[in-house]
């Protein structure tokens, strides 16, 4: 009974959150956890929360920052992908073994080119991890994306944050293998003038794909499966987010705009209707 209560407590406190504006998550998210301790775990696992950096302050690490994540958590302290170490420093800290390592330290590299070509200045980070599968050839991987575009006349913030997790098993046929991914893509834009006051076009998009591919017997080939289903995902949301947000935001716009204007031409006729009227009646 105390379980059924404590799933129907989740369940609305999950449901205020999926109404909430996504630029006000973290305080959002702040005033539930003040209200709520006892489903702290549960709502850090299920809430996507806006992206944060750290500098990686070792010699490997070349003050370079990476993004922080769950997948790269441990207690307090988050896993740079360039040293393998932890900020703050922890010695017992999980790590990828030597095997998804090396396919982490490689899916870095690749992935910085991909953020340099469609984000520019932004930061990107490649967590690769064990799963709980019995089969050792399976894994799990998470890609980050934070991008804040700087201030500008009326734009006053704008942040895309996109995380896109894998899990990678073996498919029942030779050298196979099932990649299931998960995309959420997180958009924040504040406008603020004197002509449009304060307008907060904040949005949250996730979606799943599943395919299964070859790695023709080289680890490697990893790679290049995620790296086309994640291209494909985010640029589809890329197109949806630009319809959806974007698009229907200048029809509404446009059509309140034109609505008024209408308006304004009904009240002119009216207006010089009666002036006609009141010069016929004095004459």
């Amino acid at each position: 009974m105390a379980e059924e209560k404590l799933d129907e407590k989740l369940n609305s406190a999950l449901n205020l959150m999926r109404r909430m504006p996504p630029s006000s998550t973290e305080n959002s998210l702040a005033g539930l956890l003040e209200l709520a301790p006892d489903l702290t775990d549960e709502l850090l696992t299920h809430v996507d929360q806006p992206l944060c950096t750290t500098k990686d302050t070792t010699e490997k690490g070349n003050n370079r920052y990476f993004v922080q994540c769950d997948y790269n958590r441990d207690g307090d302290s988050y896993r740079s992908p360039y040293s393998n170490q932890y900020f703050p420093a922890m010695e017992d800290g999980f790590k990828p073994n030597e095997r998804l390592r090396k396919l982490e330290m490689l899916a870095n590299d690749l992935f910085s080119v991909y953020r340099k070509l469609y984000f520019g200045t932004a930061f990107s980070s490649a967590y690769f991890f064990e799963t709980e599968e019995k089969d050792t050839d399976g894994f799990g991987a998470c890609y980050l994306i934070k991008k804040d575009i700087p201030e500008k006349e009326v734009l006053k913030k704008g942040v895309w944050d996109s995380i896109h997790v894998f899990e990678v098993v073996p498919a029942t046929e030779n050298d196979h293998f099932i990649y299931k991914l998960t995309t959420t893509v997180m958009i924040s834009m504040i406008l603020e003038s004197d002509t449009i006051g304060t307008s907060d076009l904040s949005g949250l998009r996730t979606q799943q794909n599943e395919i299964t591919a070859t790695i023709n017997g080289k680890p490697e080939n990893h790679l290049v499966n995620m790296g086309k289903m994640l291209e494909q995902c985010e640029s589809r949301i890329r197109n949806e987010i630009q319809g959806i947000y974007i698009g229907k935001t200048r029809t509404v716009i446009n059509g309140m705009r034109g609505s008024m204007a209408k308006h304004q031409s009904v009240f002119g006729n009216i207006a010089d209707e009666l002036k006609k009227q009141n010069r016929t009646v004095k004459s």
